[in-house]
Parts: C-alpha cells; structure tokens; sequence
C-alpha cells in the first residue's frame, strides 16, 4: 500500500508517484524520476510516527558518496542533484531503470535473520554453514542472500539463489550476484580503513533502457547506508552478542523495551519514540556518515 506523500511543496510541475516506507517518488517536468528521502524511519514493517531530523539528507549525502566510489565496478541511476529547493540535500534526479524484483542481500557476517535462519537450518538462502558459528560471527566468505521485495507493511521472504534464476532469468541473476558481492567487498576494503564493519547490507538493481548503458544493470535507489546495511565499530567487535551499531538497530532495541510498552506482534502500531530516542538515533546516523566519509555533515 502507498503511504500518503509528505508535505513537500513541489512545483506543479513535478507529479507524485509513489510514497514508500522512506522515499517519496516524483516524476519530472523532464521525465526523470525526482527520488526524496524523507525523515521517517521504519522497523518492524512499521513506519514509525516520529522522524529523524536531517535522516533524508544523510542517507542521500551518504548514497551519493558510495556511488562515487563504486562507478568503476558498476554505473548507477543518479543524474543530477539539481533539484527543487524544497528537497535540496534530500533528492536526487534519476534515470528511469526496469528494477528488479529482488532485493540484494549479502552478508559478510551473521546477524539478523540470517542468524535466524542458520540456528534453525544452518543455511541462509540454501547457503550451507559449518556448525558453532557465533553471532556476529565472520563468515567464510561473503554471501548472496537474495530476497523478494514486499509491499509497503509486507515482510521481504528470503529465497535461494535458484529461485532467483526462475525469477528474472540466468543471465540477470548472475549480473545480480556478481555485482552485489563485488560492491560489498569493496565497501568492506574502505570500512576497514575507518574502522568499521559492514556486517551486511542490501542493493536494488535495474536495467537501462537507453543511453550509454542501455541493456546494462545499474545500481539504483539507496546505497550502503545506516538504512539499508548493519553497520558495526570494528574495536568493539565480539562474535557471540549483538554489536554496537550505527544503523537503527537502536530503535528496534527500545521499541521491543519494557519502557515502551508495544511488542512487534501486537498488532498495534508502534509508539512515538522519546526526544532522547531521536537525538540518539540521529547521532548515530551523523557519526556513520562522518566516519564513513571523513566528511563533517
């Protein structure tokens, strides 16, 4: 379902397409799609009724700079950030791609539902495991978990690989595979240098339909932010618990808190989170942009 689009005084000229959990979508007087990151933050398939200050212009900022450092291993959507002054800082101009429908999962190490899953079959996405792996553990070599992309309030269903091929095609999902593991290990290589770990993180494709790279995969949408990847500080790293993050793991935490009072299957929407539960969660995502970049946001 769509989520009623934010107050956001567009000129006419731009028509709203599409509110997800986070992003807004416009088309342009040109014809490009106009991508807004909004300051709402989602967890447990909830969009939460307090936003984030400045959250939609860190994640653009962010995805913006990792585009940048990943445009030799694959070209991306983005046009231009010439956009109206309404949404500066938080949209970007688009190319229209033909998205796939799978969302790219990889994991360098086990949290979340993979661990789920590996506690309870000892694979993730038909990816077998050795047994006595800890949580947060290293994995023995990074992993292509895909999944399917689920509608606004939906949960997203881990599949196999094979099932992706019968999804899109061969020739897409090895595209698919090669490409999100090669941006995870690069994006790994530069969170080392800045004492991070990229625990995992998740990409969405799609394939142009004209221009230089016409028939080629692009990477599109968000990338590699506090959002979309589990973010950990690599000097406070012990396998066995739940890490420190930089992403809104924060959140979830208090959410499934005595203090707050609502459990995820409750049926009931979640509460307005504490202004210290705000203020906190925003630091948490400047801190991932400055260390991530070595920029000041």
């Amino acid at each position: 379902m769509s989520i009623t689009p934010p107050e956001y005084q567009l000129p006419d000229s731009y028509t709203h397409i599409y509110s997800g959990k986070v992003r807004d979508l416009y088309r342009s007087p040109e014809g490009r799609l106009l991508f807004v990151a909004s300051d709402r933050i989602s967890a447990f398939d909830w969009v939460l009724p307090t936003t984030i200050p400045d959250k939609g212009k860190i994640l653009t900022a962010l995805s913006l700079w990792w585009f940048d450092q990943l445009q030799d291993i694959v070209p991306n959507h983005v046009v231009s950030t010439h956009v109206p002054a309404v949404v500066a800082g938080r949209a970007m101009l688009c190319q229209e791609l033909e998205m796939m429908p799978i969302e790219c999962v990889v994991r360098g190490y086990l949290a979340g539902s993979g661990y789920t899953d590996y506690i309870n079959t000892r694979q993730i996405c038909g990816n077998g495991l050795p047994p006595g792996l800890k949580e947060g553990a290293l994995l023995p070599k990074p992993l292509f978990t895909p999944a399917t992309k689920a509608a606004v309030g939906d949960h997203d269903e881990n599949i196999t690989y094979d099932e992706v091929i019968v999804t899109i095609g061969q020739n897409e999902a090895q595209d698919l595979k090669r490409l999100s593991i090669a941006v995870y290990e690069r994006a790994s290589e530069i969170a080392a240098l800045r004492g991070l770990i990229l625990a995992d993180t998740k990409f969405e494709f799609g394939i142009s339909q004209h221009g230089r790279y016409r028939g080629q995969m692009m990477l599109a949408d968000e990338v590699l932010t506090p959002d979309s990847s589990r973010w950990w500080p690599r000097d406070s790293w012990v396998p066995g618990q739940a890490q420190p993050s930089f992403d809104k793991q924060y959140v979830r935490d208090w959410l499934t808190s005595a203090e707050s009072g609502w459990r995820p299957d409750s049926g009931q929407a979640p509460p307005a989170l504490p202004d210290e539960v705000v203020e906190n969660t925003r630091a948490r995502y400047v801190e991932a942009y400055e260390r991530i970049t070595q920029e000041r946001f």
